[in-house]
């Protein structure tokens, strides 16, 4: 309403410069504004954009990132830390299940599936961006591996089972969808995989 300044919408508000030393408020900040702008563009944002979308100058960003390589892929980290659980089900099967799903609802919608696509072109160009890529890589590796050594540990999963290899399966399908898209990544697909991996009969999407 005119003449209500609590209405008016200015953009993004500028923040208070804070030094060499991350403030966590600022820091959230910047990594949600760079998925808002990763959602917008088929190609990894600026460094222009991002401070833009978070109201920060991009000085701001250069002193804590290398780049916009390194701000998207920490984004994708963080968002992958809350969005997806690590549970404890009290079976392979159940844990695997919650996981997945989770995963594959995180990786195949916007912006986190738009981010994951443009980063993955752009490792093929900048070894720096491959480096970092597989860094958010095997960290997500590791978060399923935990789940699979359990199922050892509770002999759900014959001892001398190969955990990298069944890794590499669920992974593999993940990004075959999300990178050529002949299909989406569905929760019955999630739960297929999970039985699969399980040693248990994968009912059809």
């Amino acid at each position: 309403m005119p003449g209500d300044s609590s209405h008016v919408d200015a953009g993004p508000t500028r923040r208070p410069h804070t030094g060499r030393r991350r403030n966590e408020a600022a820091r959230r900040a910047i990594l949600a504004a760079a998925l808002r702008a990763a959602a917008r563009s088929d190609a990894v944002p600026t460094v222009d954009a991002i401070a833009a979308e978070a109201g920060v100058g991009k000085q701001t960003i250069y002193r804590w990132w290398s780049g916009k390589h390194a701000v998207l892929l920490e984004a994708l980290a963080d968002s992958a830390a809350v969005q997806v659980p690590a549970p404890d089900t009290g079976t392979l099967l159940g844990d695997l299940t919650a996981f997945l799903t989770a995963t594959f609802r995180g990786a195949g919608r916007p912006p986190v599936s738009t981010a994951l696509r443009a980063l993955a072109v752009a490792a093929q160009r900048t070894p720096d961006t491959a480096t970092a890529l597989r860094g958010f890589v095997e960290a997500r590796r590791e978060a399923l591996r935990a789940l699979l050594v359990r199922g050892v540990e509770r002999a759900e999963l014959p001892a001398a089972t190969n955990l990298d290899v069944l890794v590499d399966q669920a992974y593999g399908l993940l990004w075959y969808r999300l990178l050529l898209g002949h299909a989406p990544l569905t929760d019955e697909a999630a739960a297929s995989l999970a039985a699969s991996l399980a040693g248990r009969p994968a009912s059809g999407e």
